[in-house]
């Protein structure tokens, strides 16, 4: 059955943080993945189901770096883990398949944001790589252990979704750059991956979920100069349905709310804001609230998965 794309009324807004979300909720002897889990939201997403009982494994391309964040936090495994480099993903991955243990929760948090033209692997455009072709390779390749624990699969997508609908035709702008645009597409990636998984994966008891966090200050925005920044902010507040800033421990609460809350048993595959299913976008809304149609499509859903499998050589759901 599909989930309507429609507000539930949880209770939870803007301003609930990670902790509210998880109050009451125990969630011992449960296994969560949550990649960038040391830095930012991702780090405030660790430190919030650690607190609730789970087992937190964070792959990180930074091991050093992300060892010394969660130091202090018990039940936390950092791996190592390139998004960028098919071989890095498959390491990961076979290394935790051979540990027998099932996975309850992925959290595909990681990922950068208005990145300069930069190539990765065979060519890949970084945005793409990152927020989306690795985290699909990751998921595809961990899938017997998320089909074993009947998982949640959460990806972080961003209203950034509404700059820009997958650029089939030069999805690794070849034909010049726009970082905005590239970021947009990531994004709109993350939903649609989202959508499709959820399809492939409910027979299975795996339902997937995406989601905007809210604008959060981090170290997301790094490649940005102080006037960009300044122009963002600007146009992020112009927006008629901004709701503000949000504080790490607010902007996680979404991913986290998506993850454990009983709220959506037997949903999925729908895109989140302030903990709660989010409602189709006003026409032309440019960062603003809401999810555009082409985030929603499952006819774009399942052309992007069968383009990522076909970049990425990964599917767990083809048997030839």
């Amino acid at each position: 059955m599909t989930t309507e794309q429609r507000k539930i009324n949880t209770g939870f807004g803007v301003r609930s943080t990670a902790r509210d979300v998880l109050r009451g909720i125990d969630l011992s002897g449960k296994l969560a993945i949550v990649t960038g889990g040391y830095s930012g939201l991702g780090l405030e997403t660790t430190r919030a189901l650690a607190g609730a009982g789970a087992h937190v494994v964070v792959p990180a391309r930074r091991r050093a770096t992300a060892q010394e964040a969660v130091n202090g936090i018990d039940g936390v495994e950092v791996e190592e883990l390139d998004l960028t480099d098919l071989d890095s993903v498959r390491s990961l991955a076979e290394r935790f398949l051979a540990s027998d243990r099932g996975i309850d929760i992925v959290i595909n948090n990681a990922g950068i944001m208005a990145a300069p033209e930069t190539r990765v692997g065979p060519g890949w455009e970084a945005q793409f790589a990152t927020n989306h072709l690795g985290h699909f390779a990751l998921v595809n390749r961990l899938w017997p252990a998320i089909a074993r624990g009947g998982a949640r699969v959460v990806s972080v997508s961003s209203n950034g979704h509404q700059l820009s609908d997958i650029r089939w035709d030069d999805v690794h702008f070849e034909h010049g750059y726009d970082k905005w645009q590239a970021y947009g597409q990531a994004k709109t990636a993350n939903a649609l991956f989202a959508l499709h998984l959820d399809a492939l994966g409910r027979d299975a008891g795996v339902r997937a979920f995406s989601l905007h966090p809210g604008t959060i200050s981090t170290q997301l925005a790094r490649h940005m100069s102080q006037e960009e920044l300044a122009e963002l902010v600007a146009t992020i507040g112009a927006s008629p349905t901004n709701s503000g800033w949000k504080t790490p421990e607010q902007g996680a609460a979404t991913q986290v709310w998506a993850a454990t809350s009983p709220q959506l048993e037997g949903m999925g595959g729908v895109y989140c804001e302030d903990c709660d299913i989010a409602e189709p976008a006003a026409k032309d809304t440019v960062l603003g609230s809401g999810v555009s149609g082409w985030a929603t499509d499952p006819e774009r859903a399942a052309r992007l998965w069968k383009l990522s499998a076909e970049l990425t050589g990964v599917d767990a759901f083809t048997t030839t």
